[in-house]
């Protein structure tokens, strides 16, 4: 009993009653560090590629040694040259949709909320038909109706992820609308844009940006499946998504060439995931 009442004594409780989560500082920090690192990788590593990342340089499935860090791949070309090269695809890709599908989100869901109730939930009945359809198939449709295009896979995962940004966002302008302040600026004569300008959006901001970090992390998971698929850019260009597909007959032979990028991918969802989470806590009154 001394002990759990020692325990109680050391925790912080809100107004509710609900005892506060102590705050992990170094959480955020190394997710952070995790993400600038594979996004660094992604975007800056055709600059330090020690090959071309399309030439055939030895065997296939050849063991990393001094010339070849991490060995050779399918077709005897430098993994190592590949993975630097191969994450620009993913990390545009998928910030673009994550983009794409927030402006959209965001456009969509504030107007529907500060609409009429009926016209809202008009809006979000269209946005259900959309969102009914499974996302990797609305991928495959798309980008397979515009072979070798990186805007298609853009377009199919913005159009994938759109709709649930919207639900969120509407909501979130509902809750602000209903708002006293909110009433009194309708009372004395403010417009629906006065409204938006001044109280909706600041109001907004926090869960608009935890929404989209959460929708960055389907992107990369889509886009990642599109490349595994052969969608988008076709080959020899190298992508992480395809490197993996491309690779695993060669696991008896060596690993390298499909799990450094696995773990690439891997470690820049996990981390986008937790900053996501952090902020969505940060944005509640509840950061760790």
């Amino acid at each position: 009993m001394t002990g759990v009442l020692a325990r109680e004594g050391r925790l912080r409780f809100r107004a509710g009653g609900s005892p506060v989560r102590p705050r992990r500082r170094w959480l955020p920090l190394l997710a952070g560090a995790g993400m600038l690192v594979v996004v660094a990788v992604g975007v800056c590593g055709p600059l330090l590629a020690p090959y071309s990342p399309t030439e055939r340089l030895g065997l296939p499935f050849q063991v990393p040694d001094g010339t070849h860090r991490l060995g050779t791949d399918v077709l005897g070309r430098d993994v190592l040259s590949r993975v630097l090269c191969g994450g620009q695809v993913i990390v545009l890709t998928g910030v673009g949709a994550t983009l794409v599908a927030g402006a959209a989100g965001m456009v969509a869901g504030v107007l529907a909320g500060l609409a009429p109730r009926r016209v809202g939930d008009l809006v979000l009945r269209f946005v259900d038909a959309v969102a009914v359809f499974p996302a990797l198939l609305l991928v495959l449709v798309l980008a397979a109706g515009f072979p070798g295009s990186d805007l298609a896979v853009v377009a199919a995962v913005a159009l994938a992820t759109a709709p649930f940004s919207v639900r969120v966002l509407r909501a979130a302008t509902r809750r602000v609308v209903v708002t006293g302040y909110a009433e009194a600026a309708y009372a004395r004569g403010d417009s629906r844009w006065a409204v938006l300008g001044h109280d909706v959006l600041p109001n907004i901001a926090g869960p608009a940006l935890a929404d989209a970090a959460l929708r960055l992390v389907a992107s990369i998971h889509l886009t990642a499946t599109a490349g595994f698929l052969g969608l988008g850019r076709g080959a020899p260009a190298p992508n992480w998504g395809r490197m993996i597909n491309e690779n695993i007959p060669g696991a008896s032979l060596t690993v390298a060439p499909f799990v450094a990028p696995t773990v690439l991918i891997v470690l820049l969802s996990v981390c986008v995931g937790l900053l996501a989470d952090w902020f969505a806590d940060a944005v509640c009154g509840q950061r760790r």
